[in-house]
């Protein structure tokens, strides 16, 4: 048998329909069925007809066989290939249905499938009683897609994938292939030129760094046991509940003995207490989809619906965060729409035209990061953004998704000269495409996902970032309040003797403290790049340095806000942050270091269980000043409250090593106010100065109030008191 055009287009992985050529076809007359397959390397290829083999025919030595036979319908078959040396029997992918369905398909082109994830990538299915994986795949500007893998020797020309029509999507069918299948799409451009090997933009497993192939999940049901922590996690992520988070950077957190990483399933085993003893509500995870390089932390992914493979695979992620519900701990994880990288394997010029990303550098270029940003304005992108925040929600019972770098994706000239980026359709530097992505984001998010909530890292002023949408808002339930973070940095830094001149830099934060639903955030960002550990800001010697930060931090969990503490800073990391190696943990056998701890122990404790500590955290009724214009002395004094009828709690910070003897104070309201936390006491490594008993007020008028009280404000130090 010659070689025709046609065949000559299937050996050349360049025919335009091959499900219209390959496989069983009724040509001609209405009786002569014939069977075409490429099989390269066979020798020979038999055709299993109900029992029956039959020979197909050879085009020269290229692989290609053909069967032509008369038949009065449609037929079932198997082949049955002959390599020289074996014989492997296989179903023929070309005889089966189109996968994804006009439903799916309209939906997606639409831009509004909630769940795309569970019908576009590599999913197990069983169609016609044969057992494979069906892939699907969005690629409008190919001119041919493949899958490639372990099972086709990376030989694009096997597994040519169906157009469906003007839909811009591809699928095929392929039986017998295994789980944990490695894979990626093999494309030829519009002109027929081939493309980088991409992998699966939905995929939902990896291959370990340096390699970069998806892989097939095994899909397998997964026994969830946080039914009730889901039905109730609500109240434990709401503006009057305690919320205070751990940020965790899972790859240096702990390491093996070997330094090598942990498994999702022991990071469980040793994580999830650890949090669970210092009293914190929350884990936040920094991004854990998949990544090729690790310094970037995960900010520059690539599989947005894939757990890192450096940690396991997708059930010991599940484990992972059923074992948090099991302890009741909430778990956030960091998500990043806003750019990705360039890496041949991702997402840049997926079908050799910038699908994904804005074609002008101006929009589509992030100088910071030299990384690409996504065109939030086409359908299809943003339907696949959000979806890539819904999987975790969905699949993997996320409590919470946090978002990484608002605002580089709010502002069109963000990090840019003039000339640079292109004004709005008014002529404005406001992102319009991305602010709508963000309220769909969120209304999908509230809507899809009870008791989930969404944080926002947004670091300029824009308004209403966690207000709802239908009040002009972006929806978030929480911002990150970075104003806050580098204002008190800023002046925590300075020499004490220096304070009383910048004195508003901690007050300051209060007159915008319930603009917004706030986190107060001292995150891994201030940990890194030259900045050092928060203690090593501190000014003084070591007493003063660890009293600096403890005073800190009994501000920081008296502030109004909810909390959020990058790890090691629980403990006084010394060193700035590696992500290369385990936090220090050995500096717990220090006491300075154990005292820290101890601390944030406890303010944890007393925030988790003193109403006025955190029930109106994003109220302006839960916080009131005594003072704050203390400057000679740079003492500050406050009241918290909770909802009516809950105690007051009385708040005092001295930034300075000056110990105040019998100190005057006003008080909300007469009677005895016992000291329940002091950062100077001798189990946190302070002096033990303080007010052991307590302090009852009298009728002797302080601070533009008729009762007071004489307390001990001893060095560096944060107070809190209760009214009994």
């Amino acid at each position: 048998m010659k070689v025709t055009p046609k065949i000559q287009q299937i050996l050349d992985a360049s025919h335009p329909n091959p499900f219209g050529f390959l496989g069983l076809h009724c040509e001609g007359k209405s009786d002569v069925y014939v069977v075409r397959t490429f099989q390269p390397g066979a020798i020979e290829v038999l055709v299993d007809i109900d029992g029956d083999e039959v020979a197909m025919d050879q085009a020269g030595s290229t692989g290609f066989f053909v069967l032509k036979t008369r038949r009065k319908k449609p037929f079932n078959y198997r082949f049955k290939v002959i390599y020289p040396g074996t014989v492997i029997e296989r179903e023929d992918p070309y005889r089966f249905p189109q996968v994804l369905g006009d439903v799916d398909i309209h939906l997606l082109n639409e831009g509004t499938h909630r769940k795309l994830y569970d019908v576009l990538g590599a999913h197990q299915r069983v169609i016609d009683g044969i057992a494979g994986v069906a892939f699907s795949v969005w690629a409008p500007n190919a001119s041919r897609v493949s899958v490639v893998g372990d099972f086709n020797d990376w030989d694009g020309r096997r597994h040519s994938m169906r157009r469906l029509g003007n839909s811009g999507f591809w699928d095929i069918f392929i039986p017998g292939i295994p789980a944990r299948t490695k894979y990626k799409y093999e494309m030829k451009d519009s002109a027929g030129n081939l493309q980088p090997l991409k992998a699966d933009p939905i995929g939902s497993q990896a291959e370990m760094r340096p390699d970069t192939a998806s892989v097939i999940d095994a899909e397998a049901p997964f026994h969830w046991q946080d039914g009730n922590w889901m039905s109730h996690r609500e109240l434990r992520s709401a503006r009057n509940a305690p919320v205070s988070i751990y940020e965790v950077h899972l790859g240096s957190w702990r390491r093996g003995d070997h330094g090598e990483f942990l498994n999702y399933r022991d990071i469980a085993e040793q994580l999830i207490p650890y949090v669970k003893s210092m009293g914190f509500t929350h884990i936040q995870l920094m991004p854990i989809s998949e990544h090729p390089f690790d310094g970037s932390w995960g900010y520059q992914p690539v599989g947005m619906f894939a757990p890192t493979a450096r940690f396991g695979n997708a059930d010991d992620f599940k484990y992972f965060v059923d074992r948090c519900h099991a302890e009741d701990l909430g778990l956030l994880i960091d998500w990043v729409p806003g750019h990705f990288p360039s890496d041949a394997h991702g997402l840049a010029r997926f079908d050799g035209t910038c699908l994904y990303e804005h074609m002008d550098p101006r929009e589509g270029y992030h100088p910071d990061w030299n990384t690409f940003i996504y065109n939030f304005g086409r359908t299809e992108v943003a339907n696949f953004l959000r979806a890539s925040a819904s999987v975790w929600l969905d699949r993997y019972h996320v409590d919470g998704i946090r978002v990484d770098a608002v605002a580089s994706m709010l502002y069109r000239n963000y990090s840019r000269k003039e000339g640079e980026w292109i004004p709005n359709k008014f002529g404005g530097h406001e992102n319009l495409e991305a602010v709508d992505f963000l309220r769909g984001f969120n209304e999908e998010l509230y809507a899809d996902f009870p008791g989930a909530f969404s944080v926002a890292e947004e670091s300029t002023a824009w308004p209403g970032v966690s207000k709802p949408t239908d009040m002009g808002g972006l929806g978030f339930g929480y911002k990150w309040n970075m104003g806050w973070m580098n204002d008190t940095l800023e002046y925590m830094k300075r020499d004490p003797i220096h304070r009383s001149h910048h004195h508003n830099e901690i007050s300051f934060g209060l007159v915008y403290a319930f603009d917004e639903n706030f986190i107060l955030p001292l995150s891994h960002d201030e940990v890194v790049h030259g900045k050092g550990s928060i203690l090593s800001r501190m000014p003084g010697d070591t007493w003063q340095q660890f009293a600096n930060l403890r005073a800190y931090y009994g501000f920081m969990w008296t502030h109004p806000g909810k909390k959020l503490l990058f790890m090691g800073g629980e403990f006084a990391q010394g060193k700035e942050w590696n992500f290369e190696s385990e936090l220090d943990w050995g500096l717990l056998n220090i006491d300075w270091h154990s005292g820290v701890q101890a601390l944030i122990r406890d303010l944890n404790r007393i925030y988790r269980d003193i109403p006025a500590l955190h029930q109106r955290d994003c109220d302006n009724t839960g916080f009131e000043w005594i003072d704050h214009e203390n400057a000679g002395q740079s003492v500050y004094s406050y009241v918290r409250k909770g909802e009516e009828g809950t105690k007051p709690v009385l708040v005092v910070v001295n930034f300075t090593p000056a110990t105040h003897e019998n100190f005057r104070l006003g008080v909300p309201e007469a009677g005895h106010y016992r000291e329940i936390l002091n950062s100077d006491a001798a189990i946190y490594g302070g002096s033990n100065q303080g007010n052991f008993n307590g302090a009852t007020s009298e009728s002797i008028a302080a601070n533009h109030r008729e009762n007071s009280i004489a307390i001990t404000v001893p060095p560096l130090s944060t107070l809190v008191f209760e009214l009994s």
